[in-house]
């Protein structure tokens, strides 16, 4: 049974950071490809990062230079630092991995961002 628990979110000021982690049971990170996807109250879940089993990441362009994704293949944790905060990145963060037959969640961490 695959199991992804997100930790790190929290209450940040406008230009803080904060590092989300995402630990995992029942699936490896090392051969999956593994996101960050976000939701903010009354929108629709959005892609924030990917990271590819081979190490390839995608950003969404909303935090393209501010975000990193990365992970820890021993720990099988995945990682989302988020540099630079803005108000417009408050959501609900949630975890998300691929292993070529199956889409797995998290059941999402909050973050929010104040001006």
């Amino acid at each position: 049974q695959v199991h992804l628990v997100e930790s790190g979110g929290g209450l940040v000021q406008a230009g803080g950071s904060l590092r989300l982690s995402c630990a995992a049971s029942g699936i490896s990170f090392g051969s999956s490809v593994t996101g960050w996807y976000r939701q903010a109250s009354g929108k629709q879940r959005e892609f924030v990062a990917r990271l590819t089993g081979s190490g390839l990441t995608t950003y969404a362009d909303s935090v393209k230079g501010r975000f990193t994704i990365s992970r820890d293949i021993a720990k099988n944790t995945v990682y989302l630092q988020m540099n630079s905060l803005k108000p417009e990145d408050t959501a609900v963060y949630y975890c998300n991995a691929y292993n070529g037959v199956y889409y797995y969640w998290g059941k999402g961490t909050q973050v929010t961002v104040s001006s």
